[in-house]
């Protein structure tokens, strides 16, 4: 690993990155081949809930992770999803462009959920920087590498490399906004309508 030169920049020591579930290889979705918008893809995956970041491994302080965090009350929906959407979080660096899947919000379709049903939503972060992912006017119900139910939140941190799962209910009618709240990535098109429909 020394020969390859990592080992004098900076956060790639990865023999100080906590353990994890194996990396998984990682497909991607024809929108991302020879896209002149997508400079990078995740070859292998892991959710990476027990990683704290970068800057924030090993420094002798308790950093809170998505693996610490646990929810006083069950699912509260309790069924499991009928289906599951993959996005990928795509983005090309020199060219300061950022998107789902390799597919500027201009161009994007809505994704479309049926009022009440149950989905599983899985991120991909293809990228090298995190992404707060935020859809508005619904829960997100994170998952653990198991597929259970770990907590509730608006928002869900999603770090380079990383795959995440987790549910949520259509159960408001209308048009949502789906985005990073990094709002600058957002403006430069990692932004999708969700339509919820009966």
């Amino acid at each position: 690993h020394s020969k390859m030169g990592h080992d004098s920049m900076p956060g790639m020591d990865h023999g100080t990155m906590p353990m994890q579930e194996a990396p998984a290889m990682q497909s991607h979705p024809d929108s991302e081949k020879n896209n002149p918008l997508v400079d990078m893809q995740a070859m292998s995956t892991s959710a990476k809930l027990n990683d704290p970041g970068i800057g924030l491994r090993n420094n002798g302080r308790k950093v809170l992770t998505y693996a610490d965090l646990r929810s006083t009350f069950e699912d509260p929906d309790g069924r499991e999803p009928s289906r599951t959407i993959e996005l990928h979080l795509t983005g090309h660096m020199e060219k300061f462009a950022w998107s789902f899947d390799g597919v500027k919000f201009s161009d994007a379709k809505p994704l479309m959920l049926k009022y009440g049903e149950r989905v599983r939503i899985v991120l991909v972060n293809d990228t090298m920087m995190t992404h707060p992912i935020h859809l508005h006017g619904m829960w997100s119900d994170l998952e653990d590498e198991n597929g259970q139910f770990r907590v509730r939140k608006h928002t869900i941190d999603m770090p380079p490399g990383s795959r995440r799962t987790y549910r949520v209910t259509a159960d408001a009618l209308g048009r949502w906004a789906y985005h990073c709240h990094m709002l600058y990535h957002m403006e430069m098109g990692m932004f999708r309508e969700v339509r919820v429909e009966e």
